[in-house]
């Protein structure tokens, strides 16, 4: 399934025209009283979260300066720009059978693949995707490896006769760990710190790969871990087998992240890890990203301030799924607070933590109906809100658009970073411009279309009619998962 960036329709329209009709919402509603400091509330949400074109351009202007400081020095940056140790993405040539592990989030997936070689591509595919308790989350190393460990070993169980290995030949497989790792070779590395909520203190420092591997060891499953990659690493793997022209990858989901194609002549000697070949994949940890340009509110400080990561992934908190639908319950507290926005009583359900998610976000965002039943369905259901006005619903619509539109355009100013970086973001004259593609998954741009509608529009707003045209943006579904397994597959210990 691909998607291509729209050349035609920009999103700045699209929020000039939200603009105005929030304006028209606001001047046909009363402006004296409770209702009055309620539509102050959104017009300063409004203000606050504005991305103007020239906001953008600062933001990946400055993007692009931490990314060569990350490169430059160890910790010299925000952005960690860690070596990935991939050297040689999937050439297509890649066949026999391999499992993938992906961990980056509420869920994790194991999959078995099937690869077919040269013009056989991906023969077969299977998986299953495991819910991870919150306790595992926030508990102990071995409770939340043993978990996964034992559910891997379910799936493993499930093979046919069509999988049966050759004697004396371990099972390999792909490990997609989407968390921050100082990766010290293609199959090892630690955990820099977790992020997405997760927060074992006991993991950081250690190395992944053997907490991995003992969990297996006690669920006495023979398996090898062949390599170890994030998730972006493992979308931009899985594109690349396809799409030659891929060269960078992002996760807008839950957490959000991006990983690029460096010149190898690029990347510092201290490092330690120069590749092989001309190029090495390197994966950005870009959530860390903070600038004194993104346009932040007092619900982003606010949500920081609680986090279990107070300072830290300050750009995931802004354009990420786990966070979205957390900022528009915050500014909905404050109306109901300080205008009676939902009555004289603040509704009790509106003050939990993460009760509104991001899903529940957009489904209002998308709602079309008239009455706009699905807002009113979604309140009755999360927040216990059973009376409201459609004018009311209106106003939480555009909330939902105000917050949604930021993080879109954001991300977009985020990929136009990578694009500058790798010069690719200005047509060069007398040569022809060669096709960047950039694959992205995740749940918040597959499912969210106003977002990734968006994004993509901004693209085209920020580089350009004619530089946007030789920019191509594919959905690489469960991207991050099949390329662990044909990493797993490039870098076999029985090659």
């Amino acid at each position: 399934m691909e998607k291509k960036v729209v050349v035609t329709v920009v999103c700045v329209a699209a929020v000039a025209g939200a603009v105005a009709a929030g304006v028209v919402l606001r001047k046909k509603m009363k402006k004296d009283g409770k209702w009055g400091r309620a539509m102050e509330i959104v017009k300063e949400l409004e203000e606050k979260c504005g991305t103007p074109t020239a906001k953008l351009k600062q933001v990946a202007d400055a993007m692009v300066v931490e990314m060569h400081a990350g490169l430059a020095s160890q910790g010299g940056s925000k952005l960690k720009m860690l070596i990935s140790y991939v050297d040689n993405l999937p050439t297509g040539h890649e066949s026999g059978l391999y499992y993938a592990l992906d961990l980056g989030g509420t869920n994790f997936r194991v999959l078995r693949v099937h690869l077919g070689g040269l013009n056989g591509g991906i023969v077969n595919q299977e998986f299953a995707e495991v819910p991870i308790p919150p306790e595992l989350m926030t508990g102990a190393a071995d409770a939340l490896f043993d978990y996964i460990a034992a559910e891997l070993a379910k799936f493993v169980a499930q093979e046919g006769q069509e999988h049966e290995l050759p004697p004396g030949r371990k099972r390999e497989l792909g490990f997609t760990f989407s968390f921050p790792v100082n990766q010290t070779s293609i199959a090892s590395g630690t955990l820099v710190r977790w992020t997405k909520g997760f927060s074992i203190d006991e993991l950081v420092g250690q190395d992944v790969v053997t907490e991995l591997s003992r969990a297996m060891k006690r669920q006495n499953l023979e398996m090898h871990v062949s390599a170890l990659v994030n998730d972006t690493v493992g979308t931009l793997a899985g594109g690349r087998y396809t799409n030659k022209d891929v060269a960078a990858a992002v996760i807008l989901g839950t957490g959000t992240n991006a990983a690029y194609v460096e010149r190898a002549q690029a990347i510092p000697k201290w490092h330690g890890a120069l590749p092989k070949s001309g190029e090495m994949v390197i994966n950005m940890e870009w959530g860390n990203f903070k600038s004194s340009h993104l346009p932040l509110t007092e619900f982003d400080n606010s949500l920081d301030g609680d986090s279990l990561n107070p300072g830290e992934q300050i750009f995931e908190k802004l354009i990420s799924g786990m966070y979205l639908g957390e900022i528009v319950r915050r500014a909905l507290l404050k109306m109901a607070e300080e205008a009676s926005f939902f009555g004289e009583t603040v509704p009790s359900k509106l003050k939990v933590p993460f009760i509104l998610r991001t899903p529940d976000m957009s489904a209002m965002h998308h709602d079309t109906s008239s009455d706009l039943k699905v807002v009113a369905s979604k309140l009755k259901d999360i927040l216990e809100i059973t009376s409201t006005s459609l004018k009311t619903r209106k106003v939480i619509v555009e909330v939902c658009n105000i917050i949604a539109t930021r993080g879109s355009r954001l991300a977009a100013a985020g990929v136009v970073a990578i694009l500058r970086k790798m010069g690719k973001d200005v047509a060069k004259e007398g040569e022809v411009q060669q096709k960047t593609v950039i694959a992205m998954d995740g749940g918040l741009y597959e499912h969210y279309n106003e977002y990734s509608k968006c994004l993509e529009n901004t693209l085209t707003e920020l580089l350009g009619e004619e530089v946007s045209k030789t920019v191509e943006v594919i959905h690489a579904n469960d991207g991050s998962g099949i390329g662990a397994a044909l990493l797993a597959a490039s870098h076999s210990q029985y090659l």
